[in-house]
């Protein structure tokens, strides 16, 4: 037992998963975007995935690591990239700014999703990955239009993608206890 982890996987999967459903309610046009997506986003999205990266390191697990740090830190930047504005630091992004922030987040994910498909991974841990590209964009293309159709679509988009994750985290938890 020495030296030995659980795996951090099913955590990172949760967080992401359920943090992405909630702020996507929000882009469904289901409710409003205040302090409860954003601290979501801050400690279970951000902190718990960047905690579940660092384990991922631990194990040896590249692919984990940069994962699961990386969108946990995607989730503290979205937090603070709302705030920030909004407490008077710095001004916001302006349209062009968050449709590259997107778009490189997006094609982050779609070079994630190639490293899955080429290692042969299982279909739905790459369906994560496809779900979250394809939201990535709809989500840079809804604010490159305006379009409110696109981002509602997007939101739909989203908890799909965020439904996914934990799937693929429960999988995971129940897989291993059976094996426990």
């Amino acid at each position: 037992m020495e030296g030995k982890i659980a795996n951090p996987a099913p955590l990172g999967l949760f967080a992401f998963g359920m943090t992405t459903v909630l702020l996507n309610l929000h882009n469904a046009g289901l409710f409003g975007l205040g302090t409860m997506i954003l601290a979501m986003g801050i400690f279970y999205g951000g902190l718990a995935q960047v905690i579940a990266g660092i384990f991922e390191f631990k194990k040896g697990n590249t692919f984990g690591a940069l994962a699961f740090s990386s969108y946990g830190l995607f989730w503290e930047t979205l937090v603070f990239l709302l705030l920030m504005s909004k407490w008077g630091w710095w001004a916001g992004p302006d349209k062009g700014g968050i449709v590259a922030y997107l778009t490189i987040w997006g094609i982050f994910t779609f070079l994630l999703w190639i490293v899955l498909y080429v290692t042969k991974h299982g279909w739905d841990i790459q369906a994560v990955f496809i779900t979250l590209w394809i939201l990535f964009f709809l989500l840079a293309i809804g604010d490159y239009t305006g379009s409110s159709v696109i981002k509602h679509f997007a939101g739909w988009e989203g908890i799909l993608c965020g439904a996914l994750a934990m799937y693929v985290g429960f999988k995971t938890v129940l897989t291993e206890s059976k094996t426990a």
